[in-house]
């Protein structure tokens, strides 16, 4: 499913790799007609040097068949993760993506909460919301992903 979404293996073994880990996750399916037409996939992600309970997810993996694309699977998907990391006592997630989508949601440039990816990538595209509000107040830093990311 998430080769095909996006077109090559690299996402798809990443999310093989995450389901091996021992991590927890969420991972969320849409289906259509007993088809599975959408996954996502939240992992945590850790704030460097940080040793408070503040519990952090990354929104890891979304994926929508490119034939259903834009038919507002990814949406629901994204919505109903967020109502998922909320019921397991997330924190915040953070979310590597397109500038003009994510906002929709009520993520926000992290940058405006003074934090920063590991990856060098452009401060609009790394963006974060806060499930429970002033929870990154008094946090700054580098937000860590899980190996994996850098091994695909």
């Amino acid at each position: 499913m998430n080769a095909a979404a996006f077109e090559r293996e690299v996402e798809a073994n990443l999310v093989n790799i995450l389901r091996v880990s021992g991590m927890e996750y969420i991972s969320l399916v849409a289906e259509k007609n007993r088809d599975i037409v959408g996954h996502i996939l939240f992992t945590p992600v850790e704030l460097e040097g940080d040793n408070s309970v503040t519990k952090l997810i990354g929104l890891s993996t979304i994926a929508v068949k490119p034939h259903l694309q834009k038919q507002g699977i990814g949406s629901r998907l994204i919505e109903q993760g967020i109502e998922c990391c909320k019921s397991e006592g997330y924190d915040a997630i953070f979310v590597i993506g397109h500038p003009n989508y994510y906002p929709r949601f009520g993520f926000l440039p992290s940058v405006d909460y003074n934090f920063v990816s590991e990856y060098d990538v452009p401060d609009d595209v790394f963006m974060v919301l806060e499930l429970n509000k002033g929870c990154l107040k008094e946090k700054q830093g580098k937000i860590k992903y899980h190996e994996a990311f850098s091994s695909v």
